[in-house]
């Protein structure tokens, strides 16, 4: 490797756009953070080093050879990937080894634009993801003690708030002022009556480390072009840190050893396409990667370099069709079960059912089919009760390794009764015992185990429709003391009424819709409108727990203290038989 003079950002911007610079196979998505960007421009203004970056120098006989990729310009969470370069092979490249991340960043805040979540907003909404541009206040430093400059990542209408202690300048504007007409800068001081020191030291000093400042310090690895060496340097560059992931390094190594697909193109895409089954999951490449290990057999399922051998990886590529049908299969099922990105509390709970399919050959028929029905609803209960009793938190290998063995060597059905014996006993035990029954109705509204222990409660709802988790009580109704004793509690059960609203005692599953309809009305009065007749009035509350109870908001305490029993025998019954 040989140190090469250093360069502006500019110059190392104009090589991303010109598509110079690419990212090789080997390297993972982008996955900086807005405030790691907003850190990193803090750094650069303040003179602190960045870090020095390794390149590949790809010579025009290789780079036929090789898959290359385009930086990211306009982020999106959840969508952003890398474009695959199209080149002519008439010129050499160069291939960024280390640095992509501070690369992306940059690129980002000066020709593009980063658009994350907004928190609690669903994810199928256009407006949870506002786009959003780098920008630095001209007039005040950064609340934030750690830093002097205040870049943030604002919408256009939001950088247009502006008082006598803000002036956001979009960053990337920067790019339209010519480094060598000064005049230039002072004019649009002039022109926006930005007088302060502080005003004129942010944009000259902006201007100073994208254009003059040599800050992109480099190595070239220029000799060696085979992939084998280039992808031994970069595991040793990139695996003694937190910068990548393992699973980023092992998709790295699967990229390099599949001959006949493009192992980072086809589990990306396939985390995107079940990511976006029913009302979306969270699933990622480690998930795949895993699947990959326990579905191929392969007696060692952690993951490690030796595990991604050119004989595995052969294996895992060979077999590629039938496992994303395991898994996508084992997706749609769950999402039958009412399962969301929310409510799957671990990811490699679902390996076990798409091994089953995989052994049984099992596809997309077993979620429809009344044939299956019964054996459904046997991995439906399996599923809600391993994820309350967690066993798959922490390190969940071994364990996979156990079910795995017990489900291949009984496949006349899915082997739920020889699981619990093979596991009784143990710290992984799928045994329920009276207290931990009763504890699982502690669980809160919106909390990640309480559906689980709803659907257990609810086992013949159709979950093919939405259903909301619900206050039978409204929660509005429990604000605050004055408007308790307001509505008739007692004094001495207000205490007790704040602290246990939110509780599943108090909750039901509603189908959205009518949910919508309920508002916050009191119980009482919305039954009577929904429920005119006797009959239909009397199957609700046997189906939501609700018979012979006293439903007025008055004696909560007595309501709560006794659909709490009756939830626990219901659900003693389903756990512990």
């Amino acid at each position: 490797m040989s140190f090469q003079t250093p360069i502006t950002i500019y110059d190392a911007i104009k090589n991303i756009s010109s598509r110079k610079y690419l990212l090789p196979a080997i390297q993972r998505e982008f996955v900086w953070s807005e405030e790691q960007i907003e850190r990193l421009f803090d750094s650069i203004m303040r003179g602190y080093p960045i870090g020095s970056f390794l390149f590949w120098k790809v010579s025009k006989e290789s780079v036929k050879k090789y898959q290359f990729y385009e930086f990211i310009c306009h982020y999106h969470q959840g969508k952003s990937h890398n474009q695959k370069a199209v080149l002519m092979g008439d010129e050499e490249i160069i291939s960024v080894l280390d640095g992509q991340q501070r690369l992306t960043s940059l690129y980002i805040a000066l020709k593009g634009s980063y658009a994350s979540k907004v928190p609690y907003m669903r994810w199928n909404n256009p407006a949870a993801f506002p786009k959003k541009y780098l920008y630095l206040n001209l007039l005040k430093e950064a609340d934030d003690e750690d830093l002097k400059y205040d870049f943030r990542f604002l919408t256009e209408e939001d950088a247009k708030k502006r008082d006598e202690n803000t002036f956001w300048f979009k960053v990337g504007d920067i790019l339209k002022f010519d480094p060598k007409k000064s005049f230039e800068l002072h004019r649009f001081l002039v022109n926006n009556n930005l007088n302060s020191d502080f005003a004129g030291e942010c944009l000259f000093r902006l201007s100073q480390v994208i254009y003059e400042e040599r800050l992109i310090n480099y190595y070239y690895l220029e000799e060696d072009q085979e992939l084998d060496k280039v992808l031994n340097i970069f595991i040793r560059v990139n695996s003694g840190g937190t910068q990548l992931s393992y699973s980023d390094l092992l998709l790295s190594i699967a990229t390099a050893q599949w001959d006949k697909r493009d192992a980072r193109e086809e589990i990306i895409k396939f985390v995107d396409e079940i990511n976006n089954i029913g009302r979306r999951f969270a699933f990622n490449k480690d998930f795949v990667l895993k699947t990959c290990l326990v579905l191929s057999d392969f007696s060692d399922i952690s993951f490690k370099v030796d595990n991604f051998n050119a004989q595995n990886m052969a294996i895992i590529q060979n077999n590629w069709d039938k496992i994303k049908e395991s898994i996508r299969t084992s997706v749609e099922l769950i999402n039958t079960f009412g399962f969301d990105y929310q409510t799957l509390t671990s990811n490699n709970a679902i390996i076990p059912i798409a091994y089953y399919l995989y052994k049984k050959g099992l596809n997309t028929s077993f979620v429809t089919y009344s044939d299956f029905r019964s054996e459904r609803e046997k991995i439906k209960k399996w599923l809600h009760i391993v994820l309350l009793k967690q066993i798959f938190g922490g390190q969940s290998d071994n364990i996979l390794r156990i079910i795995r063995d017990i489900i291949r060597d009984n496949l006349n059905g899915f082997p739920v009764d020889i699981m619990k014996q093979r596991l009784k006993g143990t710290p992984k035990s799928l045994d329920f015992g009276e207290d931990e029954v009763e504890n699982l109705l502690e669980y809160e509204y919106g909390k990640r185990y309480t559906f689980s222990v709803l659907a257990l409660l609810y086992p013949t709802l159709d979950y093919n429709n939405l259903f909301h988790q619900d206050h039978i009580h409204p929660k509005s109704f429990f604000t605050n003391r004055e408007k308790l004793l307001k509505l008739g509690v007692k004094p001495e059960d207000i205490d007790f009424c704040l602290e246990n609203y939110n509780k599943i005692p108090n909750l039901q599953l509603l189908q959205g819709n009518i949910n919508m309809s309920k508002s916050a009305k009191s119980f009482i009065e919305w039954l009577d409108e929904n429920y005119k007749d006797d009959i239909a009035k009397n199957q609700y509350k046997d189906l939501h727990y609700l018979s012979g109870l006293d439903l007025s908001i008055v004696n909560f305490k007595e309501f709560f203290c006794k659909r709490k029993q009756m939830m626990k025998e219901k659900l003693m019954q389903v756990l512990m038989s």
